[in-house]
């Protein structure tokens, strides 16, 4: 029995036929992910809602103090967005997503629902520390991204809701966001590590810290061991090289018992130095509280 499929062109459509089709329907947005495994025979739904033309949630809104992304907002817009140069990050996080094709279609909503530990959009915006906005016909609700994930592939989301929109705090000229990935095969590679670094820095120290990983763990996650270990330190080579050594052995923590345990120790170090070295470079060149040493 073929799936039964439906175009919406409007939330309040796409959300009402949810809520009239909740068992065993999915969401296609870009469809990247989705098409492959309805292809591979992994997922068969019963009902496909088509969720790719709701403008409402295309745009990208930024103002003094937020920034605000709608979930079909994709990868390449985002590339291509007039980011300021301490959020150039997030437009670089884009731009290492597969090819220019899967770049045009997939988006971010999806990067989000499928769960996927290696999501490279999830680390930045973890970094960012954002809040989604879940939407159902019951209402909405507004939720940390850290809490979204609760397991590979798994997420809150109930079978009724629609991811809409993401929303983080704009950053001041003493607030850096770095990105580093490392994959197997430059552009198209799937993510075997990647990591990003928010970094706030006052008084020639750091005040605070948000590192996030992803391929680390069952979903993109906050390496927060590590965060209280740097905030109050002098951003500097030396606290770098202190941040690679205490990362290294979080992870050999984590992964132990696991084959990829070596590998993923000493990689993580390589990531993390480069996204704290630009954020390092970021403030020199602003002469932010920042001493080289």
């Amino acid at each position: 029995m073929s799936s039964k499929y439906y175009k919406a062109y409007k939330l309040d459509e796409a959300l009402m036929k949810l809520k009239e089709n909740p068992e065993n329907s999915n969401l296609i947005a870009g469809g990247t992910d989705i098409v492959i495994e309805i292809k591979n025979k992994k997922i068969k739904p019963d009902f496909i809602i088509d969720i790719s033309d709701l403008k409402e949630l295309k745009d990208i809104s930024i103002e003094e103090d937020n920034i605000e992304l709608g979930s079909m907002v994709t990868f390449t817009q985002l590339e291509n967005e007039d980011f300021p140069k301490n959020l150039k990050a997030l437009s670089e996080a884009a731009h290492s997503v597969g090819s220019p094709q899967i770049r045009n279609k997939g988006t971010i909503g999806g990067n989000i629902c499928n769960g996927s530990p290696a999501a490279d959009l999830v680390p930045p915006l973890l970094a960012l520390n954002s809040i989604v906005t879940l939407e159902s016909t019951r209402g909405k609700r507004e939720i940390a991204l850290e809490d979204v994930f609760l397991d590979k592939g798994k997420t809150v989301l109930e079978i009724d809701e629609i991811l809409t929109k993401i929303r983080f705090k704009n950053l001041k000229e003493n607030e850096f966001l770095s990105f580093s990935k490392l994959g197997l095969r430059n552009a198209l590679a799937i993510s075997r590590i990647c990591t990003s670094v928010y970094v706030k820095v006052q008084d020639k120290k750091i005040e605070n810290i948000r590192i996030a990983n992803g391929a680390l763990g069952r979903y993109g996650i906050r390496e927060k061991n590590i965060e209280d270990k740097l905030i109050g330190m002098p951003l500097n080579k030396k606290t770098i090289e202190y941040g690679k050594e205490e990362i290294n052995k979080e992870i050999k923590e984590r992964l132990k018992g696991r084959s990829s345990m070596e590998f993923k120790s000493e990689a993580i170090k390589g990531t993390l130095h480069k996204s704290l070295f630009n954020a390092l470079n970021y403030f020199l060149d602003r002469k932010v509280g920042v001493i080289n040493g």
